[in-house]
């Protein structure tokens, strides 16, 4: 690791802020709920006792202020790993990375990350508007296989029984199955409803729908549903948690999905309003993350 980085490696604003998310280090409370959709952060903001600053830069919010006594930012991330790359490290940074010397700080800060999310459910029996808490991420984005680190946290036994079960193609990216971090669990989801929650590159075709683009696999959703570690399934499928938990992992900071499942791949169902159920889901982490 080099002991100082280049302007071209941490990027920095003219203000001394980090690059995408446009914050400065003061501005960054150590808890943080991840939304994707940036309208999501007025919904858990305008919960405060206080708000301390907003900032906005392209799709990504921030809001940091106060609840129940304790200090808590809500940053929306945008949709997918790329953009889960980019806010994780850059929430790293602002706390483990010296913006003035340009070298890692000497004594390392922990993070806890919340992100609350949308879902769509993989098993039949979890009914629409449910909350999901990922106990683990499994990866067919390929993100993580960028990185180097400690990956002694992953699973690489799961992970391994799962590429055989899907019978993974060779031209796909290797997957990779990452650990929600055990204390925001018990914290934040008692009597949730729990398992491995798939995160895809996309939308569609990584999701198994087709529309007008045809499927290279049109197996990949019955395969997951059926897949089972020792008890523990295959719960919903989503766009962010496997690089989350992954890069947190390797970074050295907690996190924790819950996602409201808004959909049933299993059985077809969708549900066109969820604003409650978010409003509700909002306000389970606040009352439980604050404690």
């Amino acid at each position: 690791m080099k002991s100082k980085m280049q302007a071209s490696e941490l990027i920095l604003t003219p203000e001394g802020a980090v690059y995408h998310l446009r914050i400065l280090p003061h501005q960054l409370a150590h808890k943080v709920i991840l939304v994707g959709d940036q309208a999501r952060v007025s919904m858990i903001s305008k919960h405060f006792s206080r708000i301390e600053c907003q900032v906005q830069n392209r799709e990504i919010c921030t809001h940091t202020g106060w609840y129940n006594g304790v200090r808590i930012s809500a940053v929306s991330t945008g949709m997918g790993t790329d953009n889960i790359d980019i806010v994780v490290n850059e929430l790293d940074a602002l706390v483990n990375i010296d913006f003035h010397s340009r070298s890692i700080c000497e004594k390392h800060t922990q993070l806890e990350l919340v992100r609350l999310g949308t879902s769509g459910a993989l098993q039949p029996g979890i009914a629409i508007g449910d909350f999901v808490a990922s106990e683990w991420g499994v990866g067919i984005d390929g993100l993580l296989n960028f990185y180097a680190g400690d990956k002694s946290s992953f699973n690489d036994e799961m992970n391994a029984a799962f590429m055989k079960h899907m019978n993974w193609p060779a031209s796909w990216a290797d997957t990779y199955i990452a650990p929600a971090n055990k204390d925001l669990m018990d914290k934040l989801a008692p009597g949730l409803i729990r398992g491995i929650t798939a995160t895809a590159p996309g939308f569609y075709g990584p999701q198994g729908r087709q529309l007008r683009g045809q499927l290279f696999r049109d197996d990949l959703n019955e395969l997951l549903m059926t897949f089972n570690y020792n008890g523990t399934r295959v719960v919903n499928f989503e766009m962010e948690t496997s690089a989350l938990f992954g890069l947190s992992a390797l970074l050295g900071h907690k996190a924790l999905t819950i996602c409201v499942a808004i959909a049933n791949r299993a059985t077809g169902e969708f549900m066109g309003d969820y604003h409650q159920r978010m409003e509700d889901l909002v306000v389970h982490c606040l009352d439980h993350f604050t404690l």
